[in-house]
């Protein structure tokens, strides 16, 4: 998408207009830099211990279902 380097509250309403759903990320301070109720899309927090595939990986039965049961505004953590 080209927004490498974006800072999350641009990121957040970049990722609402392009009309996703949900941000997956391993930002575990991002419910501390934002006003959760006033997020424009559903924010999935993934609690793993680094952020390359491998960690990530085993979470995937978890991740499949989450993204349906957000709304805009909500955050959620999946903890490995």
């Amino acid at each position: 998408m080209g927004w490498g380097g974006v800072e999350n509250g641009e990121l957040l309403k970049l990722a609402a207009d392009a009309t996703f759903d949900v941000l997956m990320t391993n930002d575990r301070g991002l419910e501390h830099e934002q006003n959760q109720g006033s997020l424009p899309i559903a924010v999935l927090v993934l609690m793993t211990k680094s952020n390359n595939i491998e960690a990530i990986r085993p979470l995937y039965p978890r991740l499949q279902e989450m993204p349906g049961h957000l709304r805009p505004g909500e955050l959620a953590k999946v903890i490995e």
